[in-house]
């Protein structure tokens, strides 16, 4: 199974700039085709959070016009400048998203992979929390299938990454108790995320926790203490999530055109 992640898409309507340069709706077409022109082409597209920037319905329409050329199936994972109820109304024909009651969680049962996504969002917050009730969900779906292969989906790393600015709006709540769920599961391959626009990778309850590079604008690779948060015009990317049967295998790749590939020789 192959499977594509792309995250942090900010989607504002076409020619709306973010920060005065940033025009999201740009960056989607290239990153589509990309996925699009992939050889074997993935299974599916995972989308963890931030699909749009302010949460409007222009921009989750402005989202659901891009993806319509996406070739390829595709799940949705709200992020913090995502708004529940607003990407429920705009892609009503994505049933798993109408499920969980007042979050968007849902499990995926179709693939050699199960799927199994989980709600960080705290409504008009940057940061992230896991409450009780959605930790008691996600036990209740690991302990059906406890010897399945897993992966577990959220948009807030359940991790320090030593950028300040972003740890300060990371997963703020259930965080350790996440990990004590997740370490009693060695099926879970791998914890996935987004919201660092980087990709980062950690040990997390005797799996690993990653995150992925954002669709266009990526967070500045600065460690530690900072007078502000920073974005930087690096080549946006995504990942691809190879399943051989064992273990999970993970590749980073750039969107864009560049020379090549030429032989060696």
């Amino acid at each position: 199974m192959l499977i594509a992640q792309i995250t942090d898409l900010h989607m504002r309507t076409p020619g709306d700039k973010a920060y005065g340069i940033i025009d999201p709706a740009a960056f989607m077409t290239p990153a589509v085709q990309a996925l699009n022109a992939l050889t074997p082409r993935p299974d599916c597209v995972l989308i963890t959070g931030d699909l749009t920037d302010l949460g409007k319905p222009v921009e989750y329409q402005a989202l659901r016009d891009h993806l319509q050329a996406l070739q390829i199936p595709y799940f949705l994972l709200p992020g913090n400048h995502d708004d529940r109820a607003e990407l429920r109304a705009a892609f009503p024909d994505h049933a798993y998203l109408q499920e969980g009651g007042p979050f968007i969680q849902y499990a995926i049962e179709t693939y050699p992979l199960r799927i199994l996504a989980l709600d960080t969002v705290v409504p008009m917050k940057s940061h992230g929390e896991l409450c009780q009730e959605r930790l008691d969900w996600l036990a209740a779906r690991l302990a059906e299938q406890p010897g399945r292969p897993t992966l577990v989906l959220m948009h807030h790393p359940p991790f320090l990454t030593g950028i300040e600015h972003m740890d300060d709006i990371g997963l703020l709540a259930g965080g350790p108790e996440l990990e004590r769920i997740i370490a009693r599961y060695p099926n879970v391959e791998r914890v996935l995320c987004g919201h660092l626009h980087r990709t980062i990778f950690q040990r997390f309850g005797g799996t690993i926790a990653s995150t992925c590079p954002g669709t266009a604008h990526q967070l500045a690779l600065e460690l530690g203490p900072r007078p502000t948060l920073q974005y930087i015009m690096e080549p946006p990317g995504y990942q691809l999530h190879w399943w051989q049967g064992a273990s999970l295998v993970t590749h980073h790749a750039v969107i864009g055109d560049y020379p090549g590939p030429y032989p060696f020789g």
